[in-house]
């Protein structure tokens, strides 16, 4: 594994971990000042960190998401997909939905610069 892939690794876990602890100030630590991320609850996207700040807390005042990285792979262009166990919550914690879905990250000066959700066929 190369240095490179190692770190964005390492910067997508901390990334996950944010997200999970609905930490949004450590998750623009992360993000390029013109990130691009795919908005999975309404679809399109949503750019830069104020748009991606109000996504998240949209979300959060509606589900309880739980995102688990299960699989880390870099492709040959220079991405890294990443395999997610998701499980999506009510804010009761009754269980909506759970299943994989493939997260795609461009990166651009050691920060994630764009994210895209690929659905997992069984």
């Amino acid at each position: 594994m190369t240095t490179l892939l190692t770190d964005r690794k390492t910067l997508l876990y901390k990334t996950y971990d944010s997200i999970n602890a609905r930490d949004i100030d450590a998750l623009m630590e992360y993000m390029h000042p013109d990130v691009s991320w795919a908005n999975g609850m309404e679809g399109g996207f949503a750019s830069g960190h104020e748009e991606i700040r109000q996504y998240w807390q949209r979300q959060w005042e509606y589900i309880d998401p739980h995102l688990q990285p299960v699989q880390v792979d870099a492709t040959e262009s220079g991405q890294v997909v990443v395999e997610v166990h998701q499980i999506i919550r009510d804010l009761l914690g009754n269980i909506i939905s759970i299943k994989n879905v493939q997260h795609v990250f461009w990166f651009e000066d050691g920060y994630i610069r764009a994210m895209r959700v690929i659905p997992v066929t069984a």
